[in-house]
């Protein structure tokens, strides 16, 4: 998202704001790191979330393999065998989702839209999760989220001066509303079944500053959960995720250790990852240790299927070139959004590098250098329409996918050697 604009906006409501209680709202304490490990969700499954600091290793491989035995019976009651794995990575970028969701919606025109595996979001990514999960069903919603949301549907103003003193500038509750008008039981009841009969994996990544550390949600085993909580959790997680620290307020979980009482606080997953796939420390010897206690056969064989993961960068590869004011507040805005945008592809040469690891195809689509329209305000509608159509465009005039990232030269170094010797 644009920080500038929004400290534009924040600046602009100061004197139309109370001052009255503008002190920093109240929280239970984090769990003690001794007793992390034995938090738990009141009513939720013990597999409905993954730390991302390794730690969970063996809890994700256990989640995968389980759903693979899932998947593998629901194939064999129709008389086939699995066949290839995609998985779809989703990335941060505010305003810029309006791409994958162009892109996505285009794909269904085309027809070779694949049912995908696995499918991961952060921050606007995870917005966009669960209609790319669901599929072209729910292309319509997702179209409608992307080009007809405005500021007000997003945030209200709390004031600059409420809001420093507070623990955001803004108040999310219209994000959580337009959250809430699409979470519908239909919704879950249909990702709980792409879980349960297919073994189908939903994730949303935010991150918990408490620790900190990345956390993947089992969005699909919260559906399925069937516990009556589970909706206004669901949610929350993805409010959580496009809730970026300082503009948006955190959103505090509540956790129990036996009979204790904490709280985690959890903002936009793209503080620590722009998009994700699962763990870099997530290896074959933790798939191993678990194959046993799930008991499923022919892992060889499914391990051996071809996968291709597509990944959805919601952002141009370079940033704009702009004179940048001697301004504290613009240096420090600059300096901000080149971090981001760095982090960004830094990611994407992340899951590169686990690609050639695991022998997954890598797809990357990002926003063309062409499209240099700017934004005249937070969620300006009419520039989310025009990206919207280019990411479309992009689709239906052509694969948009590339096989390396962003400014990465495949040809090694020494096969200038070789050739010098032919």
């Amino acid at each position: 998202m644009k920080r500038r604009s929004f400290l534009g906006v924040a600046g602009a409501g100061v004197t139309s704001t109370a001052l009255g209680g503008c002190g920093a709202p109240v929280r239970l304490a984090a769990p003690p790191e001794k007793l992390a490990a034995e938090a738990r969700f009141p009513g939720m499954p013990q597999d409905c979330r993954v730390v991302l600091d390794g730690s969970d290793n063996r809890l994700f491989g256990r989640i995968a393999l389980e759903a693979s035995r899932r998947e593998v019976a629901y194939v064999k009651r129709r008389g086939g065998t699995p066949g290839p794995v995609d998985y779809l990575a989703i990335s941060g970028g505010g305003e810029n989702g309006a791409f994958g969701a162009g892109l996505l919606t285009a794909w269904t025109q085309l027809g070779t839209r694949p049912e995908f595996k696995g499918v991961t979001g952060v921050s606007t990514g995870a917005l966009t999760a669960p209609f790319a999960f669901l599929g072209p069903d729910y292309d319509k919603d997702l179209e409608r989220v992307y080009t007809d949301t405005s500021t007000a549907d997003v945030m209200t103003s709390r004031g600059l001066l409420v809001g420093l003193l507070g623990d955001s500038l803004f108040d999310s509750a219209p994000l959580l509303r337009l959250i809430r008008r699409f979470v519908t039981p239909a919704l879950l009841a249909a990702i709980a079944r792409e879980y349960t009969e297919k073994g189908r994996l939903l994730f949303v990544a935010t991150a918990n500053l408490d620790v900190p550390v990345g956390v993947l949600w089992n969005m699909g085993s919260i559906a399925a959960s069937g516990h009556a909580r589970a909706p206004e959790l669901f949610a929350r997680i993805l409010l959580a995720s496009a809730s970026i620290p300082g503009i948006l307020p955190p959103v505090m979980f509540d956790i129990e250790v036996g009979s204790e009482r904490y709280q985690e606080m959890h903002v936009d997953g793209g503080t620590l990852a722009q998009v994700v796939l699962y763990p870099p420390s997530l290896g074959g010897d933790d798939l191993l240790k678990e194959a046993a206690a799930v008991n499923l056969p022919n892992i060889g064989m499914l391990l051996k299927r071809r996968r291709r993961l597509f990944i959805i960068r919601n952002a141009r590869p370079g940033a704009n070139q702009e004179t940048v004011e001697r301004s504290t507040i613009v240096i420090a805005d600059r300096a901000v959004a080149t971090l981001i945008q760095s982090q960004g592809l830094s990611d994407l040469y992340q899951l590169y590098v686990i690609a050639q690891r695991d022998r997954i195809d890598y797809n990357v689509a990002y926003i063309p250098e062409s499209f240099t329209d700017k934004l005249k305000e937070p969620f300006d509608q009419a520039y989310m329409r025009r990206l919207y159509g280019v990411g479309r465009d992009e689709m239906l005039n052509g694969s948009p996918w590339q096989n390396v990232p962003p400014g990465f030269n495949p040809t090694p170094i020494h096969q200038m050697a070789l050739d010098s010797q032919r």
